[in-house]
Parts: C-alpha cells; sequence; structure tokens
C-alpha cells in the first residue's frame, strides 16, 4: 500500500503527466454535465417511464453506453455511438474500396483524409437517428404533456440540430482527451457512462438482497467475490499473448548482413484476443435485427422471435449471440492483423522464424498460429459475454448488476483502464520512476 500511494505521489510530480490527467479529468467533467442536460422543450419530470424502460434489456445496455444521458432525453442522448458506428464502417469499406485503401497507406496525411471522413459520416448517421429518437420517445413511454412545445417542426429541428451537435461535441471531447490528455479519449467517454451506472446498479442489488431476505449481506460478498475472479478473467483475455520467436541476422558494417552471424532473439507477440471488444458491438448490432424485422408482422410466429430476441438474458438470444460473437473474433482478427504484411516486414529488416523460410511460408506460419490461438480466445470472449444470463436466471441478480458481470461493459472498462494505466506508466518509467503496471526497485528520482 506504501509502495502504490508512493507511486501516486510520483505521478503527480511529472508536471506534463500531472496536466494531462487535469485536462482529462475535466474534460469527463464536461461530458458527465452534458448528460444531465435535457433537451429543450421537454419536461424533466415526467421522464420516469423513460428512466424505467430503460433499465434493463437492449435499451438498458445502449443507455449504459450513453451515460444515462439516453434515459435522460439529453444533449447527449446519441452519445458517441454513431462516431463508433461510422469508424466500424470506415475500417469495413477499407477492405473493398481502393480509395480507402490508397489513404492507409499515405502515413499520417491519409489518416487525417479517413479521420474527416469518418466525421462527416457521423453527422449523417446522427441525422437519421436523432428524428427516430425523438418519435421514439413516445413508445417508450414518454406522454405527449411531457413535449411543452408539441412535436412538430418547431421541436423536431432544433432538437436534431442539438443531437446532432450534442454527439460531434462528444466526439471533439473525444480527440481533445486523445491529444492532450490520458488514453483513448472515445473509450474513456464510454467507460465513464458505464462507470456511472455501477453505484446505482449495485445499491439496487444490495437492497434487493437485503431488504426482501433474499440472501443478505453474505450473498452481496460472494457476488463481489465472483465479480472480482470475472474482472481478473478479463484482464488475462486482454493481456495474454503468443510470443513467436525472432531471429535476426547480425548487421555488418556496410549495411549488410553477416551470413551464419546472428543477433539476439526477440519476439512478436500475437495477442489471444486481437480484435477486443469489436466481435462483441458487431454482434450486438446484429441482435437489433431480428426483433426489428419481426415487429413488423403480426403473426404469432414473428412475435414469439421478438419476444425471444427482446430478452437479452434468454436461451436463444444467448445462443445466437454467442455464435456470431465466435464468427465475428475470426472475421475481425483477419482483417486486422495482416500476417503477410508482418512476414514481409520481418523479411526487409533481416528477421526469420527459426525453423521457417522467410516470406510467404512465415506468412501462412502466423496465420496458422492466429487461427489456432483465437479459437480459444473467441470461447473465452463468448463466454464472459453471455455471462450476466448466467447470473440472472442461476443467481436471481438484478438486471442492471448483472450486466457488470460480463459482456461488452466490463471489457471495456478492462481494456480502457489497462491503456490507460499503461500510458501512466510510460510516463513514470521515462522518468525513472516505479510504474503502476510492475514495480522493481528503487530507481533515482529525477526531476
Amino acid at each position: 500500500m506504501k509502495k502504490f500511494l508512493e507511486t501516486l505521489s510520483n505521478v503527480w510530480k511529472i508536471e506534463e503527466l500531472r496536466s494531462r490527467i487535469v485536462v482529462t479529468l475535466g474534460l469527463l467533467l464536461v461530458y458527465r454535465f452534458g448528460t444531465q442536460i435535457v433537451l429543450p422543450g421537454v419536461d424533466s419530470v415526467q421522464l420516469a417511464e423513460l428512466s424505467s424502460k430503460t433499465d434493463t434489456g437492449l435499451l438498458g445496455i445502449l443507455n449504459a453506453f450513453t451515460g444515462g444521458a439516453f434515459a435522460n432525453a439529453s444533449v447527449f442522448a446519441l452519445g458517441i455511438m454513431p462516431y463508433i458506428s461510422a469508424s466500424i464502417v470506415v475500417q469495413l469499406m477499407g477492405i473493398a474500396v481502393p480509395y480507402l485503401q490508397k489513404l492507409q497507406k499515405e502515413g499520417e496525411s491519409g489518416r487525417k483524409t479517413i479521420n474527416q471522413i469518418t466525421r462527416w459520416l457521423t453527422i449523417a448517421i446522427c441525422v437519421v437517428q436523432a428524428p427516430a429518437y425523438l418519435y421514439g420517445l413516445g413508445a417508450l413511454g414518454v406522454p405527449e404533456s411531457a413535449f411543452l412545445l408539441g412535436k412538430g417542426l418547431d421541436f423536431i429541428i432544433p432538437s436534431v440540430i442539438i443531437l446532432v451537435t450534442g454527439t460531434i461535441f462528444a466526439m471533439w471531447l473525444g480527440e481533445k482527451i486523445t491529444d492532450k490528455g490520458i488514453g483513448n479519449g472515445i473509450s474513456l467517454l464510454i467507460m465513464v457512462g458505464i462507470i456511472a451506472r455501477l453505484p446505482q446498479s449495485f445499491i439496487q442489488e444490495f437492497a434487493s438482497r437485503v431488504s426482501e431476505n433474499n440472501g443478505g449481506l453474505m450473498l452481496i460478498l460472494i457476488e463481489l467475490v465472483i465479480w472480482f475472479v470475472v474482472i481478473l478473467a478479463s484482464i488475462m483475455l486482454v493481456m495474454a499473448t503468443r510470443q513467436i520467436p525472432v531471429q535476426y541476422a547480425r548487421r555488418t558494417s556496410s549495411g549488410g548482413y553477416e551470413k551464419n552471424v546472428f543477433g539476439s532473439r526477440q519476439y512478436i507477440p500475437l495477442k489471444l484476443n486481437a480484435s477486443g471488444v469489436m466481435p462483441i458491438i458487431f454482434a450486438q448490432a446484429i441482435m437489433f435485427v431480428p426483433g426489428a424485422l419481426a415487429g413488423l408482422s403480426s403473426s404469432e410466429a414473428a412475435q414469439s422471435v421478438q419476444s425471444a430476441f427482446m430478452d437479452i438474458f434468454g436461451f436463444w438470444y444467448n445462443l445466437v449471440f454467442a455464435l456470431l460473437i465466435i464468427i465475428f473474433t475470426y472475421f475481425y482478427t483477419a482483417i486486422t492483423v495482416p500476417t503477410n504484411k508482418m512476414a514481409d516486414d520481418l523479411k526487409r529488416s533481416g528477421g526469420f522464424i527459426p525453423g521457417v523460410k522467410p516470406g510467404k511460408e512465415t506468412g501462412d506460419y502466423l496465420d496458422k498460429i492466429m487461427s489456432l490461438i483465437t479459437f480459444p480466445g473467441s470461447i473465452f470472449l463468448a463466454i464472459i459475454a453471455i455471462l450476466p444470463a448466467f447470473v440472472v436466471k442461476i443467481v436471481g441478480m438484478q438486471q442492471g448488476w448483472a450486466l457488470f458481470y460480463g459482456g461488452t461493459s466490463l471489457l471495456i472498462m478492462v481494456g480502457v483502464a489497462i491503456d490507460t494505466m499503461q500510458q501512466v506508466n510510460s510516463y513514470l518509467l521515462n522518468r525513472h520512476y516505479d510504474g503502476l503496471m510492475k514495480t522493481g526497485k528503487n530507481r533515482k528520482v529525477v526531476a
């Protein structure tokens, strides 16, 4: 504990790091403040039904990603999700569209152009989603009397502009956090929104166990222990790697390579879960489709399908969800881990994998290893994603608290926390302080 407090003190001693942390906290506070500002013309007192309907189910997940802004009919009600959707679309289009492929190879200038395309696509998605959200408020239980100006164009048009602007502002906050603060800004905005719902969810679970004589404090303690075990398992999933040994030929003074003389051995770290939470996000988006399509029909079979896919803790929903996660894990890993490019870069730098010929055979070998380690990674990811359904059905846990036992929420929190700690750690190690991730011997303090 003393070592940890000393490390936190060292964090505050580094002026640049201190400045970045203050900027990050300040911008996150601005975002959290914005989630509480209700759209003009909407009576916040009459939004109780909207809040109750967005506590669980698919809307509960969406509300968690927006930090409660969706249920508050806030100016940030659309959250940062349109930007995430636009980023996914642009990334997928980069596989098939030659223009985007060309931009990806142009370095910094190409990246700026791709970012600009992503921003414009975000605005287009917002323009579609904003009216749908406003007209959908009535179906979610918001009474007509809550719309003080009615639901005419004099309310819809300004509200659409405000919602689009809110998402653009949230996107700007995320980019500023990335540039001037600590961590990935967009991911931090999502994580803070998810964490904001954690205390309320725990209090509801605590009240349910204690006041209703439903297990009491002992079961609460058991749930917390299981939760920490799941967090540790998620950390292992995020950080687990398969190290591929690489040997480099020793360079001569003329810039060539000495035959049969090799330098030190290094490793290529291939991640067990190279795709992160993207397969869950893809699968989650697909899971909205069956229920929406079934809702267009009034037949008994269609209604059965709709009810099955609207229950995120039901058997059929989680079975299909898990299968989609496994499929998308392979798909996303294939497009984000360029094994052939890795093999070419290795060959150009004079490196090789012992026992494997450089070039195409190295690419095939890396691809084979990725396929082998992706399978257990995808299974583990699917299990964590559907774990909330198990704890609800078996333990009778409150649905809001159960969502923190796995799925996108937990993996985002773990992944973003590790990424942020690694950035802080790099600052500390560069200044010869002990890091947050792993403590070592005492180092000389450099001012």
